[in-house]
Formats: C-alpha cells, sequence, structure tokens
C-alpha cells in the first residue's frame, strides 16, 4: 500500500500558518441531521430539518478534494470549515473518467463496473471517499457530492446507459450516508447531454429518497431554465460566475443582460418568479484571489469585499445560503501541485485570508432573526436605489428588517414596512460581525448612513426591529453564537 503522510515539519507549518481565532477552542460540534433529514420548507423557500430546525447553507468549494488532499490533509481541512462556520463542502466526486486520488488509485478499474471496486488493504479512490465523507460527518458537514464534472460528459465519456450504472452504484454506496447532498451537472450547460443527466438522476433518486439534489450550471445560468419542473430537482442553484460588468469574452447566446455581470440577485429573482417555485442558491459565484473574468490571471483580484458583496446580495434576494470559494482552496495548490488562473498561494496558507473566516457572520445573522417569514422587499428602500455597487438590497421578516449597502451610500428607509410604531436600529458590519446599537426611531422613511462614510467595500448591514420584540439586545457588540440553540 502506497501511503502519503503530513510530515511533522508540515503539520507545525499548518498550525503556524492558522489565525488565532482559528485556534480558540472551537465550540461543542454541531451535528445537523440529528434535528432529522433535510426538506424544502413550506414556503418553497428555504430548507429545513424534519423536526423544524433552519438550515443555512454555508458552501465551501473543496473541489479536488477526493484528488489531491491526503487523509491528514482532508481532515486538516474539514476542521478548519467546521471552525469557520461551514456547513456543506462541494467536491468534484470525478473530475476525470477515470479520476486518480492521491495514492495513486483510480475511480474506475473496470469502467462503469464496480462490483470489484473494492481492494483490501487499499487507500482505493471510493475507499478514500468513503473516508471523506465520514470524516466530514464527524464534524457536522455535509459533502455536495457533484457526481461527475461536467466536461467529461460534455466530450462524451459517460453514456445514458453508463450514467445509469454509475448512478446505482453511488445510491448504493452513500444512501445510509446521512451528510450527502447530491449534484447532478458541473460547470455545464442542462441542454447539453440532458438525456445523461436525467438518466443519472433518476437512478440515484430510484433508490436514495432521503437526500436532496440539484444541478450544478455553466456560469451565468440557472438550473430553473432546464430543470424546474424535474421531479428529482429539489432546489435550483445557479453559478453566477466570475466576470466583472463588461466582460463578454465573446459569448454567443448570453444569458442575462449587458452589463449586469455582477448582479448575482438577478439570478435570484429570476428562479424565485420560476413556477413552482423552488428554493434557490449561489453555489459558485466569484472566488476570492481569483482574476476578473476567471482566465486572465494579469486582471486584477477578486477580494473579501468582493465575495461578501455576492453573498449578502444574493441572499437577501432571497437565496436560502450561498456558496464562498477560494482559488488556491478550490483546487487545493501546494508545493509539487501547480493550479490554473495563476494561483499560486499554498491552500493551507489561503485558509487565512479573510474572505473564507467573514462568511460566518453572515450565516450567524440569518440564524439570529426568525427565519422562515423572511422575504425579499425592495419597496423597503424609499426614493431612488442605486445601481451596480451602490444598490441597496432588502429583506424583511413580519417584525425586522435589513439592508445590505456596499459603499456605505446615505438611504431612505421605511420602518412601516415591519409591524411597531417603535423600532430599534443596529448598525452590523460585514468583515467582523460588530454591532452597534443606533437608537429607537418612529414609522414613516428615514435617512441613514454608517458614520465611516462613502467608499467601495465599505459594506454594512442595517437591522431595523419592532421594539416589543428582544431578538437583539442594545447592549451587544456582537452576535452569540445562534447555531449552538440547535445543538443536540
Amino acid at each position: 500500500m502506497r501511503t502519503f503522510k503530513l510530515i511533522p515539519l508540515l503539520l507545525l507549518l499548518l498550525t503556524l500558518t492558522t489565525s488565532v481565532a482559528a485556534q480558540k477552542k472551537a465550540p461543542k460540534t454541531y451535528i445537523p441531521w440529528s434535528n432529522g433529514r433535510l426538506l424544502v420548507s413550506e414556503e418553497g423557500r428555504y430548507l429545513k430539518h424534519e423536526n423544524g430546525a433552519p438550515f443555512f447553507w454555508l458552501g465551501e468549494t473543496g473541489w479536488l478534494l477526493p484528488e489531491r488532499l491526503n487523509r491528514d490533509e482532508a481532515e486538516y481541512y474539514l476542521e478548519q470549515c467546521k471552525r469557520r462556520g461551514y456547513n456543506v463542502i462541494q467536491v468534484q466526486t470525478l473530475n476525470n473518467v477515470p479520476s486518480m486520488n492521491i495514492y495513486g488509485q483510480y475511480s474506475m478499474i473496470d469502467g462503469f463496473n464496480f462490483k470489484n471496486i473494492n481492494q483490501k488493504g487499499v487507500y482505493g479512490y471510493w475507499d478514500h471517499m468513503d473516508y471523506i465523507i465520514r470524516t466530514a460527518a464527524k464534524k457536522g458537514l455535509y459533502i455536495g457530492m457533484v457526481c461527475i464534472w461536467g466536461s467529461p460528459v460534455g466530450h462524451g465519456d459517460m453514456n445514458v446507459e453508463q450514467a445509469k450504472a454509475y448512478g446505482k452504484f453511488l445510491a448504493e454506496r452513500y444512501k445510509n450516508e446521512p451528510n450527502i447532498i447530491w449534484f447532478i451537472g458541473g460547470d455545464i450547460r442542462g441542454d447539453v447531454k440532458t438525456a445523461e443527466w436525467e438518466a443519472l438522476a433518476t437512478s440515484i433518486k430510484a433508490v436514495d429518497k432521503n437526500h436532496l439534489m440539484t444541478f450544478h450550471p455553466r456560469g451565468r445560468t440557472t438550473s430553473a431554465t432546464w430543470f424546474n419542473n424535474a421531479p428529482w430537482l429539489d432546489f435550483n442553484m445557479f453559478q453566477s460566475g466570475h466576470r466583472r460588468y463588461g466582460q463578454r469574452f465573446g459569448d454567443g447566446d448570453y444569458p442575462i443582460e449587458e452589463n449586469t455581470e455582477e448582479d448575482n440577485w438577478r439570478f435570484v429573482e429570476r428562479s424565485l418568479a420560476t413556477q413552482p417555485m423552488k428554493p434557490v442558491i449561489d453555489g459558485e459565484p466569484i472566488y476570492e484571489e481569483i482574476p476578473h473574468g476567471l482566465h486572465d490571471e494579469n486582471e486584477l483580484l477578486w477580494k473579501d469585499y468582493d465575495v461578501r458583496r455576492y453573498a449578502y446580495w444574493s441572499v437577501f434576494a432571497g437565496s436560502f445560503g450561498h456558496t464562498y470559494g477560494h482559488n488556491s482552496i478550490m483546487q487545493f495548490i501546494k508545493p509539487g501541485v501547480g493550479g490554473a488562473y495563476g494561483a499560486k498561494k499554498p491552500w493551507y496558507e489561503a485558509l487565512n485570508d479573510p474572505g473564507f473566516s467573514q462568511m460566518r457572520y453572515l450565516k450567524n445573522l440569518m440564524l439570529t432573526l426568525p427565519y422562515f417569514d423572511r422575504v425579499p422587499d425592495q419597496s423597503i428602500i424609499a426614493g431612488t436605489n442605486g445601481e451596480r455597487y451602490d444598490r441597496a438590497v432588502a429583506t424583511r421578516g413580519k417584525d425586522y428588517l435589513m439592508v445590505y449597502n456596499y459603499t456605505g451610500r446615505p438611504m431612505q428607509i421605511d420602518f412601516s414596512k415591519i409591524s411597531g410604531d417603535k423600532k430599534n436600529a443596529w448598525w452590523y458590519t460585514t468583515k467582523d460581525g460588530k454591532l452597534e446599537y443606533i437608537g429607537e426611531f418612529g414609522n414613516g422613511v428615514q435617512k441613514l448612513q454608517h458614520d465611516s462614510g462613502y467608499s467601495s467595500g465599505n459594506d454594512h448591514i442595517l437591522i431595523v426591529i419592532d421594539s416589543s420584540k428582544d431578538y437583539l439586545s442594545k447592549d451587544w457588540t456582537e452576535l452569540p453564537d445562534a447555531q449552538q440553540k440547535w445543538n443536540k
């Protein structure tokens, strides 16, 4: 058996390069499926557990995890994800046909016949995948399994009959694991090899009735375009992609309006307007430290404030969660393992980049306030809203509202959109989770601007709550861990 272990020096490096915040004693591991399996909630917007506990999806793109990390590295990576609040790790189960893991073992030893796939005493491809799934489960993490990436299917490496055999193999192997979410597709349009995707999805669903399923589409497209009525599709996913305003690169059938490339909130609105309405999420937005437009490494790189903007725009527009990505982490760059898109930083150093840690503040905020009655509502913003980076995005429940402002521009907000004659208001800082009480207000339109003034990336959230409610305390400077109230 050929194995690769992290040498003690590298383990020390991993420890030393991890941020001080991540080294704090982690809270008791939250095991979400202790609340029952995941379901689509009754109003059709969100996910929940069988006992009614809300599930806010905070995803991390660990695409090449099965191929590029050994067991020690995989355990370390999953632990850091848990400590930063992530609960779904998105992986490419197969990147190619066949794929090979770090132990030199292939995913297929007899084509799509998996009868003799298990070999005793060897870290086989699927044995290693089992280890990743079960290690994630111990940490309370779901694995979002992209069954096979779209490009090999597009090139003809899996036909309909092979898709059926592969789907049956996957479902029978993992149907009893508690932490699986199925992804059909993989960076491909749904009208390319549609029969193969349908065969893969239905063969899995024929065996596995317990796990949710979606379709991961090509950039700037949404699964709702092709599969919204498919009985196997539980929720929609879109990929807003990596382009900045005005980047086209000669696209033919362009799926969105000119010069709206960064407006991922548009995909949310369109998906939620499709009937029947299904929950929706941005499964692949821009990545931290990846070039604008992806392919030219001489372009500017997307930064932490950009990934925050995509996250809050999408969630406040109605997404049930969000997925973060980092250029180095998603392809697990390390010495001796090169990467694409100009990535040079080792993945374990990239864990210290600010955006990787900042996403947890979004998740904690959304779980703090009443969850299932929240809807997007742009009528909260009185007067003229801004465009592009100046666009504020608003959401509300019955007795609270929130407005995300990326640039700190002055806003006019209609406090009468929620219950109560008096309202308490706070500023919430997205980069560090700091909470600041502003004061008590009456009804009507209020003019507000954060004291830090106007500048791109100076993003804050205005939180307004009916003063008869005690969701937040005036003396809080940060939010308590909202997830722990569901811990068992």
